[in-house]
């Protein structure tokens, strides 16, 4: 069944659109936004396959990343891979949003891509993608490295796992309220032979 949510938190309004695989009953791709004392830890997990392994996987690495929130991406991803290595191992992505210093700090392992919209309300916005390194996390882990980049109020971060075609930049309004665009896209991009997800958000700016 497909899903969509939509929340908020001071910095960041967002939405999440996603969908199993064809002939099952849960996805194994999951996502967490979670406050953390200097922003807000973003992410995207995808268990490799789909069905109840690959659920079970991506659920561990999103309860380790909870319980880890305040950490640096790298050491995030690292803890993941350790305690992964008895499943059949995941792909992430992960955004740290600092609202101290106004930066998103990237991080991805696999292929889940990431976009980052800058001026996300303008007519024409600038795109930065998330770097990312072949591997999989629970098995073959790549040279970890983060890239840090400004971000400003309005900006638009989208993340989106490999059962979602990449294609759609800009193919909406960006304008539109994060959940809009999140089912927009999994409505229109989806390739329809695995588990679907794509995460969308608004950033706000700091509170102060």
């Amino acid at each position: 069944m497909k899903g969509l949510f939509v929340d908020a938190l001071p910095l960041l309004e967002y939405g999440v659109s996603s969908l199993p695989a064809p002939g099952e009953e849960e996805s194994g791709d999951l996502h967490l936004v979670k406050q953390t004392e200097r922003g807000a830890l973003v992410a995207v997990v995808d268990g490799l396959g789909h069905g109840v392994e690959a659920a079970e996987a991506a659920r561990l690495a999103i309860a380790i990343l909870e319980a880890h929130s305040s950490e640096g991406v790298i050491q995030l991803v690292r803890r993941c891979h350790e305690r992964l290595k008895h499943t059949r191992g995941a792909v992430m992505s992960l955004a740290s949003f600092d609202t101290i210093e106004n930066t998103v700090t990237w991080l991805g392992v696999g292929n889940i891509e990431g976009m980052l919209l800058h001026g996300g309300l303008a007519e024409n916005p600038r795109l930065e993608t998330i770097f990312l390194r072949p591997g999989v996390v629970g098995y073959r882990l790549p040279p970890l490295q983060a890239m840090v980049t400004p971000i400003s109020a309005g900006d638009l971060v989208i993340l989106n796992t490999d059962g979602i075609r990449g294609d759609f930049a800009v193919q909406f309004a960006p304008e539109d309220q994060p959940g809009q665009i999140a089912e927009y896209i999994s409505s229109n991009f989806r390739k329809g032979d695995d588990d679907g997800l794509v995460l969308v958000l608004r950033y706000r700016g700091s509170s102060e």
